[in-house]
């Protein structure tokens, strides 16, 4: 199977939580979400309103568009910022089949939510990606809008695997609007999405995905990439922000403290990660996190610094 790194972060998020409603809106309307640890998300059905976050320009949204908060800041959403403010409680208290009714005229309709994620990977994720990820109309945004409305479902009616499939659809509306995301908007430099993005670079990332445990030199790297070793170092760590190598390191110790905390054992893992003794691998994990093995495993570590890309 074909390496895909994009796959290998999500897949150790952890979803958590979810809370989603369709929303019918007529007349002038505002509502404001304070800052909460999660990322939100917006499916637009029909009409027209902006969304305000603390510190940023407004971001015009119309029919068919999918925008998503991956950062959990507070937001304004509505007509204009000093429109009427629906109080949110009682809104989504009067919901009827999870979709709530304000006012008359009903000119706006969409749906809207969050979820949670956990996992040794959010943090990297969520880094990477700007504060607004917004994806006009089309058959790929429509793609979007179906899957809110699944989840909704799954959520409204509980029914056997209904967790399970709550879980999955999460996780599929993230990766389907994180491919859009590539797909469509230039990366940012400075972060492995950027790198994931360059086809040049792109080539490396597979490979270190593929084979972590691999003893991979830059050279051979560069190599993969079709660039030379100094070209290739350069532009890694002008577009990852941080050296290849170091990325490589970082990626096996994220791929550890999730097996860490899936019970495989030290020995196991720093086999598996090209590690050729226990001692060895226990001095890389505890430069990269600033605890050792045993202690994380053991719940031990309190919140040691850790980066996992």
């Amino acid at each position: 199977m074909t390496p895909d790194p994009l796959s290998d972060v999500l897949q150790l998020l952890k979803p958590r939580a979810y809370g989603f409603r369709g929303l019918e809106i007529g007349g002038d309307w505002s509502f404001r979400l304070e800052p909460q640890p999660v990322v939100r998300c917006y499916a637009l059905r029909a009409g027209a309103c902006r969304l305000w976050l603390d510190g940023l320009a407004p971001v015009d949204l119309a029919a068919g568009d999918f925008v998503l908060l991956p950062h959990g800041q507070g937001v304004v959403l509505g007509t204009r910022p000093d429109a009427p403010a629906i109080d949110l409680q009682r809104f989504f208290a009067t919901a009827s089949g999870g979709t709530a009714i304000f006012g008359t005229g009903g000119s706006f309709s969409g749906l809207g939510g969050y979820f949670e994620i956990g996992g040794v990977t959010v943090d990297a994720l969520l880094r990477a990606l700007p504060s607004v990820v917004r994806l006009g109309g089309g058959s790929d945004a429509a793609g979007l809008l179906w899957l809110v409305e699944r989840l909704m479902a799954e959520l409204r009616v509980p029914r056997p695997g209904g967790r399970l499939m709550a879980e999955h659809l999460s996780q599929t509306l993230l990766i389907e609007a994180l491919r859009l995301h590539l797909a469509t908007d230039v990366q940012p430099n400075g972060t492995w999405l950027a790198a994931l993005a360059d086809p040049k670079l792109a080539q490396a990332i597979h490979a270190i995905h593929a084979e972590p445990g691999q003893n991979w030199t830059l050279g051979e790297l560069a190599t993969r990439s079709g660039l030379s070793r100094s070209g290739f170092a350069r532009r890694f760590t002008d577009i990852c922000g941080e050296p290849a190598m170091t990325y490589l390191i970082r990626w096996r110790m994220t791929l550890a403290r999730d097996r860490l905390a899936r019970g495989v054992p030290i020995a196991t893992i720093a086999s598996d990660l090209g590690y050729g003794s226990e001692s060895a691998f226990g001095a890389a994990f505890r430069r990269v996190t600033g605890t050792s093995p045993g202690r994380l495993r053991n719940g031990r570590a309190g919140h040691a610094a850790f980066d996992p890309t």
